[in-house]
């Protein structure tokens, strides 16, 4: 039996975007792949990125299917737009597992049964259905080891953190410099850490020890082998790491953490690319803070006057929904694509490759991370929640590829940290920095590279896995020769 790998994602962009590259990769190798979730954008709208149901595409040597999760409650576009993100946390969580076990029911009705499941973070449920269906199971961990590495042990000694009552508790990890607690990521500080969110990424991290055979990260062994080396030595999963999970030629064909692309064209596109080819080398500064965060009028106009301020030409990306957030005079400073060019979206990753681009300002996503490695570009991080206080850490002090912009932002320290990374004293050393994780991280996906041949590995562990009908075929055939047996043992 043809393996049958089934991807679970969660329905928020940066989540979805990472796994479907995993997609493409496993396909590639000659894998029977299935992408599926639910059809509900966090944060408002429909997913934009995946084909439509029923899709399927030839990738490499294998296929790569669509396939959604029936979904009674969805009444349509007007219904998704009014959800917010902990309102699809909630729906997701309810209609989720039923709706798996029946999704993988049809596939081995349809002549394809699903032989592994992988899901991302906050769909803990997914691997539980599988692994109560004797499917086995990895997942994919979309933000760096070292958050990985927090959580794993947040949730076995949280007395080694700080506490409402003892805020100031220097947290000490193996493989990880000492943290504050206003560098934790959110879901282990005290205020979240019992929300629904943290309850999920809870059973999450929880599966490592309960379900899952393997732990897949989209980041690189150079890049943090310090900590993976740690985790490793606490855990008996295999863990590994097989990015940066990008799109071919770097376009990710969303913004940011893959804010969602609006029904854009390829000109629209190329409108982008066209200006920046205009701008002089390492001139431009590249700014969009991803698919859900709103960081408010004030800090927009914040924003607004220290692009202008610093004299260089911008590319920022403005959301719809945020647009009447921007000062009337920068709007107009930029009708013309004079001054710098304001877009809702643009193809992140032909931007950050495109020679023009000097620096990137970022809300740390750990996706626009990975492509600002990839690409060789100094960083200017902005972080607004979830991990992003962790990652901007990681980016300042161990990464050495830029600086943090302190909150809330102001023009004047906005420009400054602009000038850090692109022409003051700082910024040759910063650049070289960059640009040697750029070959590092081009290094570790290339043939034989570390992620490569991590990558592979997993792809062998998929073939040599068996599902639950070759399981129960070989239990019969066991017990025909020898009595009865337990399949679980096959």
């Amino acid at each position: 039996m043809e393996p049958h790998v089934l991807l679970v994602s969660f329905p928020m962009q940066g989540h979805v975007n990472p796994l479907l590259r995993l997609g493409r990769r496993l396909a590639a190798t000659g894998l029977l792949v299935t992408f599926t979730t639910v059809r509900l954008a966090a944060g408002g709208g429909r997913l934009r990125d995946v084909p439509e149901d029923g899709a399927c595409a030839d990738v490499g040597l294998g296929r790569l299917r669509f396939e959604y999760l029936r979904d009674d409650d969805d009444d349509g576009d007007e219904r998704c737009q009014q959800l917010a993100p902990n309102d699809v946390l909630s729906h997701v969580t309810a209609v989720g597992p039923s709706a798996l076990a029946e999704f993988i029911d049809g596939q081995a009705d349809a002549g394809r049964p699903v032989t592994f499941v992988v899901n991302n973070i906050f769909v803990p449920w997914a691997l539980d259905v599988a692994a109560g269906m004797g499917i086995p199971c990895a997942m994919l961990w979309i933000q760096p080891c070292s958050v990985l590495s927090i959580y794993y042990h947040f949730y076995e000694s949280p007395e080694a953190f700080p506490t409402a009552a003892d805020p100031d508790v220097p947290v000490e990890l193996p493989g990880l410099p000492v943290m504050a607690m206003v560098e934790l990521p959110f879901m282990v500080r005290p205020e979240y850490a019992q929300c629904l969110w943290g309850d999920t990424l809870r059973a999450q991290v929880g599966a490592i020890k309960r379900t899952v055979s393997w732990v897949l990260v989209n980041s690189f062994y150079e890049l943090e082998r310090s900590a993976v080396d740690a985790l490793r030595a606490h855990t008996t999963v295999k863990l590994a790491p097989i990015g940066p999970l990008l799109e071919h030629g770097h376009d990710n064909g969303g913004g940011d953490d893959g804010a969602p692309a609006p029904a854009l064209g390829a000109e629209d596109n190329d409108r982008c690319v066209a200006w920046l080819d205009a701008q002089p080398p390492r001139s431009v500064v590249y700014v969009a803070f991803g698919s859900l965060v709103n960081i408010g009028r004030d800090e927009t106009a914040a924003v607004a006057e220290g692009l202008v301020a610093t004299g260089r030409p911008f590319l920022w990306v403005v959301r719809d929904d945020s647009r009447d957030l921007v000062p009337e005079a920068v709007l107009a400073a930029c009708r013309g694509d004079k001054a710098g060019k304001i877009t809702a979206w643009c193809p992140q990753g032909r931007v950050l490759a495109h020679g023009a681009v000097g620096c990137f300002v970022t809300h740390c996503g750990w996706n626009s991370i990975m492509e600002a490695l990839a690409a060789g570009v100094p960083v200017v991080g902005y972080p607004w929640w979830s991990d992003q206080f962790a990652n901007a850490k990681f980016l300042v002090e161990d990464y050495k590829v830029g600086v943090r912009l302190p909150a809330p932002v102001t023009g004047g320290e906005l420009r400054a940290c602009v000038d850090r990374v692109m022409s003051g004293p700082e910024a040759a050393v910063i650049r070289k920095r960059a640009m040697h994780w750029k070959r590092e991280a081009a290094a570790a996906v290339a043939d034989g590279g570390s992620s490569d041949r991590s990558l592979q590995d997993f792809v062998d562990h998929v073939r040599r896995s068996k599902g639950p009908e070759e399981l129960a075929r070989l239990a019969q055939d066991i017990q025909i020769m020898n009595g009865p047996v337990n399949p679980v043992l096959v």
